[in-house]
């Protein structure tokens, strides 16, 4: 039996659009791309495919980011589906119980080739429903101006949350600049921004079909979010991590968490900066990271499915997909280790915390109903930052909210 579909309300609007005349031909893969223009790696490795691939084609269709999920689930529903289509890890779950994608099953030796945890991303009963193509990381920066005007060691990094926490109190309190950025507006990387939280714990959200975000793992990562809030940035629900950033490279903030774009964007500023794996909490087993991936999922109904996921696995396999992670700026983590992937760290140290947190990462939790889970733990956030609730009870609304999306 299927759920209803409920993660793109509004998709529907696109029915009548002339997308429905684009339809799979027999001998065609038709590809939802999003985005701004086709990377010339992908262009590439499209040509060397279809040269091996006698009598079959691979068609792009270049689809902004904010509408490419949309248009490949309203075709999908409509009975009309793409070959395949480029959408968040996040939402295979529920693509795949209203059975509209195949999965994508791999071998041991495909597994063994990723970083650890990566596949979990793309996972759930055992598995596999996509193909990563994908893959983005967070670690902690600080100004080193800011740490030095406030008595503190320019050169060393909080290693803990205690650290943290107490290395933003001094900054506040010695300089006048807020010691943190903490994320809490109404978007969906608040819910992100919590998470590495929650894996900087050894924490979990899901298992399997068990709602386990009511952990003592988890009530500590609530707990540290209330005790840095008063050495944040005030207002917190106003900021979405994209403009903590902004603020950040501005130089009034003493510590964020970010992406590697950041770094791409601190080195062109006058900012003495510095980067680390995130701080971890007293339960953690090792440094960890939210691991955000997106992926390629082969939509059920085209016609051409087991060549969809043949040239997914082409596409994403360890020669084209690390040419193009490692391109410059594409900003990527990698997916795999590699003698490539060691020199590209070597010659730019500040993405070694970027991949060291991955060991002890965790996926985005996998929901039937996703933008429901990241509305809840949006919502448990700003209650607990704004003072309206205290972590033990929040945590214990949210848990029994989480029961009818997962």
């Amino acid at each position: 039996m299927t759920k209803k579909l409920t993660m793109l309300a509004g998709s529907f609007v696109l029915l009548a659009s002339s997308a429905l005349t684009t339809l799979a031909a027999d001998q065609e893969i038709s590809w939802i791309y999003c985005g701004d223009k086709i990377d010339p790696i992908h262009e590439k490795y499209i040509k060397e495919w279809e040269g091996k691939n006698t009598g079959w084609k691979v068609t792009p269709e270049v689809v902004g980011w904010e509408q490419c999920q949309d248009k490949a689930t309203t075709l999908a529903v409509a009975g009309t589906p793409v070959g395949m289509a480029y959408v968040g890890s996040r939402t295979l779950k529920e693509f795949a119980q209203n059975d509209l994608i195949v999965p994508v099953p791999m071998t041991d030796e495909e597994k063994a080739s990723y970083y650890p945890n990566i596949v979990d991303t793309v996972t759930f009963e055992d598995t596999q429903w996509g193909v990563p193509v994908a893959f983005s990381t967070k670690a902690l920066y600080w100004n080193k101006d800011l740490f030095k005007a406030a008595g503190l060691d320019p050169e060393v990094a909080p290693k803990t949350w205690a650290e943290e926490i107490a290395f933003a109190k001094q900054i506040k309190e010695k300089t006048g600049t807020a010691g943190y950025g903490l994320p809490a507006k109404t978007f969906d990387n608040t819910m992100h921004q919590f998470m590495h939280w929650v894996y900087t714990n050894n924490g979990k959200v899901i298992d399997g079909d068990k709602i386990v975000i009511d952990s003592p793992e988890v009530l500590a990562a609530l707990q540290a979010y209330k005790d840095i809030t008063p050495y944040s940035v005030e207002g917190a629900t106003a900021y979405e991590q994209n403009e903590i950033r902004a603020i950040f490279l501005d130089g009034k903030v003493g510590m964020i968490q970010a992406g590697s774009g950041a770094a791409a964007r601190l080195k062109e500023t006058k900012i003495n900066w510095g980067v680390a794996p995130l701080p971890l909490g007293p339960a953690a087993k090792g440094e960890g990271t939210l691991l955000i991936t997106d992926s390629l999922a082969v939509f059920k109904g085209s016609g051409v499915e087991e060549k969809a996921i043949e040239f997914a696995k082409f596409i994403t396999s360890p020669g084209p997909q690390g040419e193009y992670e490692l391109q410059g700026g594409a900003g990527l983590t990698p997916l795999r280790p590699s003698p490539k992937v060691d020199e590209f760290v070597k010659a730019d140290p500040s993405w070694k915390p970027f991949i060291d947190g991955i060991a002890f990462g965790g996926p985005e939790p996998l929901f039937t109903d996703y933008k429901g889970f990241q509305n809840v733990v949006i919502e448990l956030v700003q209650s607990v930052v704004t003072g309206k609730a205290e972590p033990a009870d929040a945590l214990k609304k949210a848990a029994g909210e989480l029961e009818q999306y997962k």
